[in-house]
């Protein structure tokens, strides 16, 4: 048997081609994944270990710098003290924070979020450990810096060139003094890295004198836990100690625990690829089975067993599959080398290393690749073993007994209706609860849609036959009917792209509906005309408010200032904003009060919070600020929730004695005139030119709220798009394989009449009806699970309403039916070119 299976194989090379690639791609995504996890992680872990290989002890501080009662940091003194310990050869005090370098032009250099900036802390020889200078030297006064490699590169940047930085606050000027390398992670993300003198990074990101972390180097010989046993009784409470090899391999920890939340979500997208290929495969064998009808009969006479016909069939798969993932494993190495070539293309640097091929990979490529082939198979294969020996002396197309029918059609009636009302409950649940409801739901209406859609398939193409017979007259006709020739192979197909299409139209009403929801709060709640933020998203400093609220044109300005409040003992969110001009920038909606009250002294309160905490306008709060000092504030106005605005409102003169260093998230403005490039330069020009500091208008603030949004969705779409070829490949292999089953019938058409042209047509319209059908069928079950999902969190998205995005759909459609066109390109032309008489001669 394994002879036989062997010469089917061989025999039906051409046939089995789409098997072979739908296997290939679905294990290329599954092998590539974990290979290429596999080597960032070795690369990190390296990384990690080699930055860390010097350091016996590191010291991290976790002060808050807003808390009066004890020290910002790990003082000077400490630091001699440790570095006086017996077996430490140096210690190196650390100050970091944002520095964004402005280049040539003035744009930022860099991703924004990484951009950092630390201190050169030289050791007796003047060097720092941390850091190795290619050209000059570590910053040694207040007005240089040094700059890492890539960013010198990128702004064009030499020793001693003047080069313009911005921390959070103005931006200054300074001379270039060195330019090194580092294992830095803020450069491996794309980002830039400042060193400056230690006094000067003092004075950016902490107080004179202080350090936020220390990293202790050992003379040989020495042993690092009697070191950190010996730094401890040193450290402040708010600082903790390990040693170099328990930090790096928490690092090395941390960086496989992201990068296998990462590996999941490829995983699971490569899953549905997978999913989606196990249809193309079980129809292939299907339709292979059934054209070899009477040979498998043949077998069962001579002697064959029914298990051994079906040993012979999954033999047939294991060989395939085998192939494929043989295949499908190399180009998963290749999509590696291609990911990781990639992230250096968008600035993404990641450390060197080998690339990384264990045996989890191999086993896993094969194991998927051969089992899931061989699962696909596994059906096709016992209908092979019930053809009776007398099939060998009959018809080679035997239909499926009615009871066949019956089973199936009410086994998929079961479970779509168990699954809709599955959804339905989970629309209803909300929450998580109500999430997982509608995912075992959508598993079960999904299953059961696939079990029905041979039947589905009659009744929906029946109705786009008066379309196909009025437009396209004969071909047509033909091209109509023979979609559901056979309900099965067609569902099969359609169910590929079904699946496919469910996945992205869900996600497409989920996205558009939150979007438009966000993109609404956002226009509704903002009545200023720029928004002031940080490009790498912290805090501004207080010298920016200042620079805006002289700013030419400006009318109103209000920062939303995070603050440290406690009432009653209890931590309340809440930000400090300008008394008066709050309500000019932000659209407050007052229930109960003024907003006048801010001025005095007093608190707005959100609606909800207020109920939930039984606050009402006149009662008395007592309070507890960030230095520790307490105070007492009344509720002078109750508003509705508002997304944008924290749940308790204060002025910024209540606030700011007690805040050391304000955390301003953002500055909101308003603009005599509105909006305009006069007033927006105006703005620009009162920050200094900052290129670290973002001024957005309200198109700006919009995209901001509602890009990420888009971005997800995009990312989704690409992901998902290896299950769409996959289904494409499917497409192509039924009609290939229709057109060889029907030869004799094309060559009877072409005898009677029917052009070659109209042969093309024929079958480019099959194609397009089968692959319309499926797209109808996801768009509709993706729109219903898209409003089951959006129900579950519709009361934490104010102004939530689903939006059906029938542009987009529309879009569904027309690619479903080009997908259709170029799918039966191939099978089109070779049913044309078919001889009508050698055509008309086979069996």
């Amino acid at each position: 048997m394994f002879r036989t299976a062997l010469r089917n194989v061989l025999a039906h090379k051409a046939r089995l081609l789409m098997t072979v690639l739908a296997v290939m791609l679905g294990v290329a995504f599954v092998s590539g994944t974990l290979v290429f996890a596999d080597t960032l992680s070795h690369a990190f872990r390296n990384q990690s270990a080699k930055s860390y290989d010097d350091v016996a002890v590191a010291v991290s501080s976790y002060a808050d710098e807003n808390d009066a009662g004890r020290e910002p940091g790990i003082p000077e003194q400490t630091l001699g003290k440790i570095a006086a310990l017996d077996g430490v050869a140096a210690a190196h005090g650390r100050v970091d924070g944002f520095a964004g370098v402005a280049d040539p032009d003035g744009k930022l250099i860099g991703v924004g979020w990484s951009n950092k900036g630390s201190n050169f802390s030289p050791g007796r020889d003047g060097k720092d450990p941390a850091y190795t200078f290619t050209h000059g030297s570590g910053p040694a006064r207040d007005d240089q810096i040094a700059l890492d490699a890539d960013s010198a590169a990128k702004g064009r940047y030499a020793v001693g060139d003047r080069v313009r930085v911005a921390t959070n606050g103005p931006v200054r000027e300074y001379t270039l003094s060195g330019v090194f390398t580092t294992g830095d992670g803020a450069v491996n993300a794309g980002g830039s890295l400042v060193l400056f003198d230690t006094g000067t990074a003092q004075r950016l990101y902490l107080e004179p004198g202080y350090y936020r972390d220390v990293t202790v180097t050992a003379t040989p010989g020495a042993d690092d836990t009697a070191i950190l046993a010996a730094v401890e009784p040193l450290l402040p409470e708010h600082a903790e100690a390990q040693t170099g090899e328990a930090l790096a391999e928490k690092q090395a920890a941390d960086i496989e625990a992201e990068l296998g939340a990462l590996q999941q979500v490829l995983l699971g997208f490569a899953g549905i690829a997978l999913f989606v290929g196990v249809f193309l495969i079980s129809n292939t064998f299907t339709m292979l089975v059934a054209q070899r009808t009477r040979e498998l009969a043949l077998m069962r006479a001579v002697g064959a067993s029914r298990r051994q016909i079906t040993r012979s069939v999954l033999i047939e798969a294991a060989i395939v599959g085998a192939s494929a993932s043989a295949v499908g494993f190399a180009l998963g190495i290749g999509l590696t080398v291609g990911l990781r070539r990639g992230m250096a293309a968008f600035g993404i640097k990641v450390p060197d290393g080998p690339l990384v091929v264990s045996a989890t990979p191999v086993a896993a490529a094969f194991a998927v690749g051969v089992l899931v082939t061989m699962f696909a198979a596994w059906l096709p294969g016992r209908r092979a073993a019930k053809i009776p020996p007398v099939a060998a002396m009959g018809s080679v197309h035997a239909p499926a007994g009615a009871k066949s029918l019956v089973w199936r059609n009410s086994a998929g009636g079961a479970l779509t209706g168990l699954g809709a009302a599955g959804i339905v409950a989970g629309a209803s649940a909300a929450g998580d609860t109500g999430r997982m409801l509608i995912a075992a739901g959508a598993f079960l209406t999904l299953t059961g849609v696939i079990v029905l859609i041979p039947q589905l398939s009659r009744p929906v193409i029946a109705l786009a036959r008066p379309l196909l017979v009025g437009a396209f007259s004969v071909a047509g006709t033909l091209a109509g009917r023979n979609a559901v020739r056979n309900p099965r192979r067609t569902g099969a197909t359609a169910s590929a792209l079904a699946i496919g299409l469910t996945l992205v139209t869900g996600l497409s009403v989920l996205g558009v509906t939150v979007g438009r929801a966000v993109d609404k709060m956002t226009t509704d709640s903002i009545k200023a005309d720029y928004m002031v933020t940080m490009a790498n998203g912290g805090g501004l400093d207080r010298s920016a408010l200042a620079a805006l609220e002289k700013a030419p044109g400006v009318s109103a300005v209000s920062p939303q200032q995070a603050v440290h409040v406690e009432v009653k003992g209890d931590f309340a969110a809440a930000s400090a904003v300008t008394a008066g001009d709050i309500a000019k920038v932000m659209n407050v909606q007052v229930v109960n009060g003024s907003l006048d009250t801010l001025a005095k002294g007093g608190v707005a309160v959100a609606e909800k919070t207020a109920a939930s905490k039984g606050w009402k306008v006149g009662d008395s709060l007592p309070v507890t600020f960030g230095d520790g000092k307490k105070g007492t504030l009344e509720v002078g106005a109750v508003f509705r929730d508002n997304e944008l605005l924290s749940p308790v409102l204060v002025g910024t003169e209540v606030t700011d004695p007690h805040e050391a260093r304000p955390h301003i998230r953002q500055i909101l403005v308003k603009t005599d005139g509105g909006r305009s490039e006069a007033n927006e330069k105006a703005l620009i020009d009162a920050l200094g030119d900052n290129p670290a500091i973002a001024v957005m208008d309200r198109q700006d603030i919009r995209d901001e709220f509602g890009g990420m949004i888009n971005t997800l969705l995009n990312i989704m779409y690409g992901l998902l798009a290896m299950a769409l070829i996959i289904a494409v490949l499917g497409v192509v292999n039924t009609l290939a394989m229709s057109v060889f089953e029907r030869q004799q019938e094309i060559g009877m058409l072409r005898a009677i009449g029917l052009d070659r042209r109209r042969v093309k047509r024929m079958v480019r319209l099959e194609a397009v009806v089968i692959s319309v059908f499926g797209a109808v069928v996801g768009i509709g079950l993706g729109t219903f699970l898209g409003w089951a999902v959006g129900e579950t969190f519709r009361d934490k998205v104010p102004g939530y309403a689903l939006v059906l995005p029938w542009d987009r759909i529309g879009l569904f459609l027309v690619l479903a039916a080009l997908v259709g066109l170029l799918a039966a390109m191939w099978p089109a032309r070779s049913a044309a070119r078919l001889n009508m008489l050698t055509a008309i001669k086979t069996e």
